[in-house]
């Protein structure tokens, strides 16, 4: 029968009978390293900790460790653990621990302008630190269970706090769901509208590709409503549904108009849902963010926002404010789908956001990127056009000519941008323009990644 041993720091499965003796321990350990389940420099367990392990005498135990180290399977050094020798093992091809450079789908290149994400670098590891040994020394053991699917009470609680008080809007930890991040929440909603029959769901003309394929995949007919320099055009509407950017439009960057909003409004009273995107409403660099649209229509207006861009997209944490009809459709379609919402990192950002550490993050992080921002205009080669409100981490440029054009220069310096044209959901002609994320790059970069990018621009190589 196999065994394994534990000890104070670890498990490892050894496949070993105790029928087998001495011998058939010293074969398992030694498979254990050439398979790689015990890499060089590893700690094996003590003597005495493994002989009461398998409960076998700790003069076999000793014996064997005795043999593998004259085999060079093992060293030992006095007063140090025996450890497993840096040649004793076949190991797998070596792998990049750190991981990939970027995301899966950005380009494989030297300077990062690609938009969607911040600073990775900036994430205030020593803030997190601190909230996640306060959340593991005080959480009561019963945090520890199975949740509730919409999340821990205290994050709904912390968010609903934080929401009214930072973006207006009317949150009741009740109808507060936190989720994986945006496209997870877009999951959930479409499952839930399409299940009461709303089987259309409008974006604006242009947006994210990627959230349009979501609700298409929940079987949703996808529609576009055209956007100028006002905003979503709310009379150009066909759809019982529609998905807003009204802080920052994304990708074109503008601010829906104050009677555009009125109007957002009054359509939703009347019938419609607007799902509220504020993916960025944090980071107004020229003034006081504007306040959410759903405080106008709280029953008619979903309110979505997330920490990817405040903090890191790995952490997965994105919520909704919803309306009290939704509440039930949204909490059975996240478990439909097994979701169970990860406690820990849950209690830890809202530790993160009670103690204050959140709001000093977010206004260090507004400050560097209205730098940034700065920067990159006032290197702008002559001829391109900047277009929407100072916010957020990209900029839209309008080109002159083909943008592919602009994306093949960009790569030929090893630059990676996005181009405006995925982005359009209908087939007439429409402007051309690159996005650039200017907060993606490391702030340690940011100086020679500009300079590639200002070359990339000007047509040079």
């Amino acid at each position: 029968m196999a065994e394994s041993w534990s000890s104070a720091g670890w498990d490892v499965h050894l496949d070993w009978s105790p029928a087998s003796g001495r011998r058939g321990l010293a074969d398992a350990l030694r498979r254990a390293i050439r398979d790689g389940r015990l890499p060089a420099g590893t700690a094996v367990p003590s003597t005495r900790a493994l002989a009461i392990d398998l409960g076998i005498a700790r003069g076999t135990v000793t014996r064997v460790y005795a043999d593998l180290t004259a085999e060079g399977y093992l060293r030992t050094t006095q007063g140090a653990p025996t450890r497993v020798a840096a040649d004793s093992a076949t190991r797998p091809p070596a792998r990049d621990v750190a991981g990939p450079r970027a995301a899966p789908w950005v380009p494989a290149v030297r300077w990062d302008f690609y938009p969607g994400r911040p600073d990775l670098s900036s994430f205030p590891r020593a803030a997190w630190v601190s909230a996640t040994r306060k959340v593991v020394a005080e959480t009561p053991a019963s945090s520890f269970d199975y949740g509730d699917e919409r999340g821990p009470a205290a994050l709904r609680e912390a968010l609903a706090r934080y929401l009214a008080r930072s973006r207006g809007v009317v949150a009741d930890p009740e109808r507060i769901v936190v989720c994986g991040g945006f496209n997870h929440a877009l999951t959930a909603l479409s499952r839930a509208l399409h299940e009461r029959g709303d089987l259309a769901l409008a974006f604006e003309d242009p947006s994210l590709p990627q959230f349009r394929d979501t609700a298409a995949r929940s079987r949703l007919h996808i529609t576009g409503v055209p956007v100028d320099e006002r905003g979503i055009m709310v009379s150009e509407i066909d759809s019982p549904a529609v998905v807003v950017t009204p802080a920052h439009q994304y990708p074109l960057g503008h601010t829906l108009a104050p009677e555009r909003r009125r109007e957002l409004a009054r359509w939703a009273s009347a019938g419609g849902l607007v799902i509220e995107d504020d993916y960025d409403g944090e980071f107004r660099l020229d003034r006081q963010p504007v306040g959410c649209v759903q405080a106008l229509a709280p029953e008619r207006i979903v309110y979505a926002g997330t920490a990817s861009k405040t903090l890191a997209p790995a952490l997965r944490i994105g919520w909704l404010v919803l309306p009290g009809a939704l509440v039930e459709p949204v909490r059975a379609a996240l478990a439909d789908t097994g979701w169970r919402a990860p406690a820990l990192s849950h209690l830890t950002l809202a530790e993160l956001i009670s103690s204050g550490a959140y709001d000093r993050h977010v206004r260090q992080r507004r400050t560097a990127y209205r730098n940034r921002r700065d920067r990159l205009l006032a290197a702008l080669p002559d001829g391109f056009t900047p277009t929407g409100i100072s916010a957020g981490l990209h900029l839209l440029l309008q080109v002159h000519g083909d943008e592919q054009e602009y994306l093949a220069a960009a790569r030929k310096n090893s630059v990676a941008v996005d181009s405006l044209g995925r982005h359009w959901i209908s087939d007439s002609d429409h402007p051309q323009g690159i996005v650039v994320g200017y907060g993606s790059p490391a702030e340690h970069a940011f100086g020679p990644a500009l300079e590639a990018l200002v070359r990339s621009l000007a047509g040079k190589s």
